[in-house]
């Protein structure tokens, strides 16, 4: 006997996906964590998860957002080791999730939130032909830069399957870019180092193979992913890579950097306490000079 009950009819799946949209809308809106959304879906169908994906983002943008690209999540073994799942999943990211230009992280828009470092893709041309290989992939890169990933569950305890977290948008939160734009010619990203410092005391370390080895073929995974689901990637959408190292809490009034030599650093402070402030939407910095895409054979 199991306590999650799977859907197996068109009219129950349908059902399953609108009910765990709305588990999750309400979580967010009521900032008040709630029950996991496996009872609804199973444990491991991820096409009924991603249904869902497309039903709470699709609402999001409904309200008013706009797509500016995508994270992939889970690259990390050990982080798919702290939140209990096994492989890598995406989220889509939308400018209200953007805090690049805010003088503090928001901590009242956030329940459980904790900070990756990550590297950030931003593409220059789209992903969207046959035959994607690290390559192809390479050569959309328009330049790199470091990042910060917020991530945040609205289930309770980030009790979570992968179905949970892939319904959840990813475990989606918030993101911070940094103001050093760097050619993808410039750097390899699987030998970048990172260290993440959390109120100046060093709290995550780890390296671009971390991330299923190499961000570039993170990256590659994502391409043929998005590409699979009809919705490839575009130039111009910014890809965070996935964690480079462990995940840090940052309840409010934390502070967090993360170094990352040839990458730069980035860093933001969390509000102390709950004080809601809408971003802008995400543009790369006025600072910033992006160096021309090149072309990798």
């Amino acid at each position: 006997m199991t306590d999650v009950w799977e859907p197996r009819t068109v009219a129950d799946r349908d059902r399953a996906v609108a009910e765990a949209a709305a588990r999750l809308a309400r979580a967010a809106s009521d900032h008040r964590p709630c029950a996991p959304v496996r009872d609804l879906l199973g444990p491991d169908d991820i096409g009924l998860a991603y249904a869902v994906q497309r039903r709470v983002v699709g609402d999001r943008i409904a309200a008013g957002a706009r797509v500016v690209g995508r994270k992939i999540g889970l690259t990390s073994p050990s982080v798919q080791r702290q939140v209990g799942v096994d492989r890598p999943d995406f989220g889509v990211l939308l400018d209200d999730m953007d805090v690049t230009g805010l003088p503090a992280v928001p901590s009242g828009r956030l329940l459980q939130p904790r900070a990756e470092a990550e590297i950030a893709f931003v593409l220059a041309a789209d992903l969207d032909t046959d035959g994607l290989d690290l390559a192809r992939v390479r050569s959309a890169v328009g330049y790199a830069v470091a990042a910060l990933e917020i991530v945040d569950s609205r289930v309770a305890g980030w009790d979570i399957a992968i179905t949970d977290t892939v319904a959840d948008n990813a475990s989606s939160g918030l993101f911070v870019l940094g103001q050093q734009a760097v050619g993808i010619d410039e750097f390899e990203p699987r030998d970048v180092t990172m260290r993440l410092y959390a109120d100046g005391k060093l709290a995550s370390e780890g390296d671009g193979t971390a991330c299923l080895g190499d961000p570039l073929a993170a990256l590659l995974w994502l391409a043929r992913t998005a590409r699979e689901f009809g919705d490839p990637l575009r130039a111009g959408q910014v890809v965070l890579s996935g964690a480079l190292g462990p995940l840090v809490p940052t309840p409010p009034g934390t502070t967090v950097r993360a170094e990352m030599p040839g990458l730069g650093s980035v860093t933001t402070a969390f509000t102390p306490r709950e004080s809601p402030t809408a971003p802008e939407a995400f543009e790369a910095p006025a600072a910033l000079e992006a160096p021309e895409a090149k072309e990798h054979g």
